[in-house]
């Protein structure tokens, strides 16, 4: 199964680490300095059309992680996956 996580994106499910919510995990420094290398690596996609809500980390098979940034919440995107698993 996939998951859209907006701008036309479609990530396996199996490769899905986790879904954070952007404005609390941006408290944490160390989420700071996570996603600040990996826009440093160049391993950020930005699939916002809005105001960006929340990442999601997932698996690739030429990066160690892939870091996608959404629009969508994390309980809307939580409820996408849900529902494909029914």
């Amino acid at each position: 199964m996939y998951l859209h996580v907006g701008g036309g994106v479609m990530i396996p499910e199996t490769q899905i680490i986790g879904i954070f919510d952007l404005d609390k995990a941006a408290d944490s420094r160390r989420t700071k300095e996570f996603l600040r290398r990996a826009e440093q690596n160049g391993t950020v996609i930005n699939v916002c059309e809005d105001i960006p809500r929340s990442f999601i980390v997932a698996d690739h098979p030429y990066h160690p992680q892939i870091v996608y940034i959404s629009q969508l919440s994390p309980q809307t995107l939580q409820k996408r996956g849900v529902r494909n698993e029914e």
